[in-house]
């Protein structure tokens, strides 16, 4: 039996230059080794797991995942290429970037000139192995795990209350919101691959109280207005309680837990008053009705970041951050596995991307990164725009058994692209690169696990603390390393 206990990189006191893994600073050939049952090596896996990280990688205050569903082409983006055959060319014309050398497509002309600001992943990189498609491939990108049930070309299996937990779920039950706020929001739709909803977007075993605050407004995707249809009613008093009345009620509920020890001390571990008094406190202070009010900024503001859900949902996510929400997942506003401006672009990719989903990815997430720069919360929130694969480099052809026009890519997990800036992210860089037809990682290939364990050390977090699942069983937050590299 062989037990690896994760811990802070460590030195062998006569090779100090040679340093071990964090998955490798304890190898015990057996559970009786130096006397350790396994009750103190998981105490110790516990204390190593939460080990003092860099103080460059915990910059990170909060997150915002701009979460490009369907799975964005990244050919016709921010990977595009030269002198590669016509079926794999985009049909976009390349443009200059902030950085030289580096072009995007015409789609982006806006975030080519905040590129400077941030980190761009040519080389995000996974084996299929049944995540072909959306539903598996997202859980994955969500949780780090696999699903329990992944056929040959992915799975449509519903959530559970065994999943794993969505990372805003870990970084909010590691990290609690300081502020009377909603510490997790997710809008304006959910995680959905045809009649699955949900997948991968909730606490999972954590339970329900780490699940996000759901802001869905009603409406079509195709309505750019559902922005405008906020209701977060869920979030006032009742008309006939007024805050007096509410705290009457607060002492009342005090009143009687004081002469029920019994009960209390059965429910501590709960912390059922905390729960209560931070609920209370939420509705009573206004504070995240407020922060819902986007109608309260200025028109300039609203058309910077673009009237359409995309570009208003990312204003309210800054909005959100700014009043003390931990994390906030912008779902792109579109199911996989549809027309119109999806990113599942199987057919009439030149017009969907042109006209529709390009302009909003590039006007909303553009803002975004300028506005929280100017306002100088860039420091010290994570911004991360990817989907859950990128595009065939061929277009037309099958790779998830789908069928493609000509003018159109099917799903490519072996390389694609994701963007990040914030929070100690370096400015100005280009990590890794794909091959001449952006096919697979020429260089530093990195996996989704290895980009949620970069986002768990931007919150001074350790990837492989513990939590334990609904079998009371210890699992890591995520089985992979952070990419040291993307830091500054």
């Amino acid at each position: 039996m062989i037990i690896r206990v994760p811990g802070q990189a460590g030195k062998d006191l006569c090779d100090s230059h040679l340093g071990t893994t964090r998955r490798d600073v304890l190898r015990a050939g057996g559970s009786g080794v130096l006397g350790l049952s396994l009750g103190s090596l998981l105490q110790l896996q516990s204390a190593q797991a939460n080990s003092k990280i860099p103080a460059s990688h915990g910059k990170a205050k909060s997150i915002i995942l701009c979460y490009l569903q369907g799975g964005p082409s990244h050919l016709d983006l921010w990977d595009p290429k030269e002198n590669v055959p016509d079926n794999v060319k985009s049909v976009f014309s390349n443009i200059n970037t902030k950085l030289p050398g580096v072009q995007f497509t015409e789609l982006l002309p806006k975030l080519a000139q905040v590129l400077d600001k941030t980190t761009l992943i040519r080389s995000m990189s996974y084996t299929p192995n049944g995540l072909f498609n959306h539903t598996a491939a997202i859980y994955q990108m969500m949780t780090g795990y696999t699903t329990d049930k992944v056929s040959p070309s992915g799975q449509l299996e519903p959530p559970s209350p065994k999943d794993f937990p969505n990372f805003g779920s870990n970084i909010i039950r590691l990290k609690p919101a300081k502020e009377a706020m909603l510490p997790f929001v997710m809008l304006p739709r959910p995680l959905q691959e045809s009649n699955v909803v949900g997948k991968g977007g909730t606490a999972g075993f954590l339970g329900k109280s780490f699940d996000p605050y759901m802001l869905f407004p009603p409406g079509d995707d195709l309505d750019m207005k559902k922005m405008d249809k906020i209701n977060v009613s869920d979030l006032e008093m009742r008309a006939d309680v007024y805050g007096g009345r509410m705290q009457r009620r607060a002492r009342l509920l005090d009143t009687i837990n004081a002469g029920m020890p019994a009960i209390d001390n059965a429910v501590k571990d709960y912390k059922l008053n905390e729960y209560y008094d931070q609920a209370l406190t939420l509705i009573s202070s206004g504070r995240a009705r407020d922060a819902f009010a986007i109608e309260q900024e200025s028109r300039e503001t609203r058309d910077m970041y673009g009237r359409t859900t995309f570009g208003q949902s990312c204003l309210l996510a800054r909005r959100l951050v700014e009043a003390g929400t931990r994390v906030v997942e912008v779902v792109w506003p579109k199911v996989a596995n549809s027309d119109n401006h999806s990113w599942d672009v199987h057919t009439g990719l030149s017009k969907r991307m042109k006209d529709q989903s390009g302009p909003m990815l590039d006007t909303g997430l553009s803002a975004l990164i300028n506005d929280l720069e100017d306002r100088g919360m860039l420091d010290e929130t994570l911004v991360v725009a990817i989907g859950e694969f990128g595009r065939s480099p061929q277009r037309g052809v099958s790779t998830s058994g789908n069928g493609n026009s000509d003018d159109g890519r099917d799903h490519w997990p072996y390389c694609y692209t994701a963007l990040m800036a914030g929070a100690g992210i370096k400015r100005g860089y280009v990590h890794g690169q794909s091959d001449k037809t952006a096919s697979a990682p020429l260089v530093d290939p990195v996996h989704p696990g290895e980009l949620l364990a970069t986002i768990y050390e931007s919150f001074g977090i350790a990837p492989e603390t513990i939590v334990y699942n609904h079998l009371n069983q210890p699992r890591e937050l995520v089985k992979a390393e952070s990419v040291s590299a993307l830091f500054a």
